[in-house]
């Protein structure tokens, strides 16, 4: 077992300086064939369209050969645990990538401690997709610190990611969520404690105003289809309008890390707009799964 193995079960992983490093390897000219002739394993408990696709020519663009696998071929925790899994992939792989229900897989994965465990998303976190979202708005903005994002919904994985991924840029951000619906309380205060502003509030023109780039996500994630009607009840008034976008700075963009639900969390216009940068940020989320494997498999 190496005892100093590298994992990303969420972005409070990195320092701000391996954060930029990463973002700096999203460049289709920095990938190196660092996984040629091995194998990287991909599980799938939530079903993808972008986080397979991405992570699977990842694993092929830097030379490897990804294996995607079912919750149910494996049953983690279920019909062998979660340690005898990892600790037979990690015989056949150079890497572990998971998208998982529940967060605690990951940290037993990562503690078995033979190859790196990548969070392809679970209940708590999703860090490969704020990657992606820092690396659309550095296209932009050519620089990220100093710059302000405003999340208008539901307080979920993504949104932690974001506030940490932000602070760790030196990125501003302001959160508009309803009341019981916030983003997780020690994510925020670990991103005051990097010295970056994190504002909160009920109310999404408060949240956008000026703000130079606006972030919101389904208000009902998958496999909590039962919630339905008390989250559309509860978020209601917190669809992203042509209207709330223009409170926005000149020029902001739009993100949104799909599916989309038109008409529920965005309007159309808004979406399929020019402010929409959502197709980028699809796209990026392959190179910043590329970014992400190769440095953490070159540590």
């Amino acid at each position: 077992m190496t005892s100093d193995r590298r994992h990303l079960l969420d972005l409070d992983d990195l320092t701000s300086g391996e954060l930029e490093t990463i973002l700096d390897l999203c460049s289709p000219e920095r990938a190196d064939p660092v996984l040629a002739g091995k194998g990287v394993a991909l599980i799938f408990e939530k079903p993808s369209n972008r986080t397979r696709n991405a992570s699977e020519m990842a694993v092929v663009q830097l030379g490897g050969h990804p294996v995607s696998i079912r919750g149910e071929e494996i049953g983690l925790g279920v019909r062998e645990s979660v340690e005898d899994v990892t600790r037979v992939l990690a015989r056949y792989h150079a890497l572990i990538g998971a998208r998982v229900f529940d967060h605690r897989h990951l940290e037993q994965m990562s503690g078995v401690g033979e190859v790196p465990i990548v969070n392809l998303l679970s209940d708590l976190a999703h860090p490969t997709q704020v990657v992606a979202d820092l690396l659309t708005l550095r296209q932009r903005w050519s620089e990220l610190e100093g710059h302000t994002i405003a999340w208008v919904g539901d307080g979920n994985n993504v949104a932690r990611s974001l506030v940490i991924g932000a602070a760790l840029a030196g990125v501003s951000v302001r959160l508009a969520c309803p009341a019981g619906h916030e983003v997780d309380p020690v994510a925020v205060d670990a991103a005051r404690a990097q010295g970056v502003e994190v504002y909160e509030t009920s109310r999404p023109d408060q949240a956008v105003e000026g703000a130079e780039a606006v972030y919101t996500d389904v208000w009902v994630s998958m496999g909590q289809e039962q919630e339905a009607r008390d989250k559309e009840d509860a978020f209601a008034g917190y669809t992203v309008t042509t209207e709330l976008m223009d409170q926005a700075a000149p020029g902001a963009v739009f993100l949104h890390c799909l599916p989309a639900h038109r008409g529920m969390e965005v309007d159309a216009a808004v979406i399929d707009g020019p402010a929409s940068v959502v197709w980028d940020q699809a796209e990026n989320r392959m190179h910043a799964a590329r970014a992400v494997f190769q440095w953490l498999v070159t540590r």
